[in-house]
């Protein structure tokens, strides 16, 4: 049996900041097998981007192990991680992330001259054949600015394929195109992960995104889980101070609106005023709306 491609093993990342503490990541541990094709999702500052710095080398965890390929790289130094985010990781972002200067083919050359494995015409040979896979082979000699942006994320899967990695991380992919630009760039990405067998991670935000891979974890609170179903329910992780102190503001806000609305009604405000408070009722019952969710 083969190893994973991921391993962690009771992860935890903590931010200081001043006298307190952030946990990005709350002892968690993941296996991900060759070819898993996955995305991750969950609210903002739910830990998702921590989670894909942690696997992608790009940050230590404060305790447990990383094994990138069965290779442990918790401790190793930053050249030697250098390499194994140069060799066994690709990388595609939100926003590109190509070179401005460079034509798309020098883009996707870029991390090869960077591993220093390949002559200049194997390397030239290699991002044709990439820019080819990605269905860009005529824009090869086209600079970022003369491509549109589902054009521009193409090279960058191209790159990210480049050094062969074992290992391509997604940081919200699509979140700079359009929904069908989009839809489109994640067809690419389950064709290349049938086609070239390449594990691929996806953080994403949009729900469409996550149905079309094979397997959707979820990140709460810094806790990964893989059924939704045992994520915990707001009185499992909210404290009764918590829960005490939203209730206590939602009846500010209940006794806000309804002082207003007894201003609306006793007609005792004009026109500009009773426009303004129709307002302000409006967005005292939105902010009600959030309360009662978080309750």
């Amino acid at each position: 049996m083969s190893d994973p491609v991921v391993e962690l093993r009771n992860v935890s990342k903590i931010y200081r900041m001043g006298s307190s503490e952030v946990r990005a990541l709350d002892h968690v541990s993941l296996k991900v097998m060759p070819g898993e094709f996955i995305s991750v999702v969950g609210p903002s500052g739910s830990g998702k981007s921590t989670l894909l710095s942690i696997i992608g080398c790009l940050a230590r965890p404060t305790s447990g192990r990383i094994l990138i390929d069965g290779i442990d790289v918790t401790d190793m130094s930053e050249g030697e991680l250098s390499d194994i985010r140069c060799l066994k990781i690709g990388f595609i972002f939100q926003f590109f992330n190509l070179i401005p200067t460079l034509t798309a083919l020098e883009n996707v050359e870029l991390p090869m001259i960077f591993a220093g494995k390949l002559s200049e015409w194997e390397m030239r040979d290699r991002a044709l054949e990439l820019l080819d896979l990605v269905g860009l082979l005529d824009r090869a000699n086209h600079r970022p600015s003369e491509m549109s942006g589902g054009q521009q994320q193409r090279v960058a899967i191209a790159r990210a394929l480049a050094n062969d990695p074992t290992l391509v991380l997604a940081d919200e992919p699509t979140g700079n195109l359009d929904s069908k630009t989009g839809a489109e760039v994640i067809s690419l990405m389950e064709e290349l992960n049938r086609e070239t067998g390449k594990t691929f991670i996806i953080v994403t935000h949009d729900t469409n995104v996550a149905r079309r891979t094979r397997k959707i974890l979820y990140m709460v609170d810094g806790r990964l889980y893989e059924d939704p179903n045992e994520i915990p329910t707001f009185k499992e992780f909210r404290s009764r101070e918590d829960r005490e102190k939203l209730l206590s503001e939602l009846e500010i806000e209940v006794e806000e609106l309804l002082s207003q609305l007894q201003a609306v009604k006793g007609g005792k405000v004009g026109v500009k005023e009773l426009r303004d408070t129709v307002l302000r009722v409006r967005m005292g019952v939105r902010r009600i709306r959030r309360r009662l969710d978080e309750i």
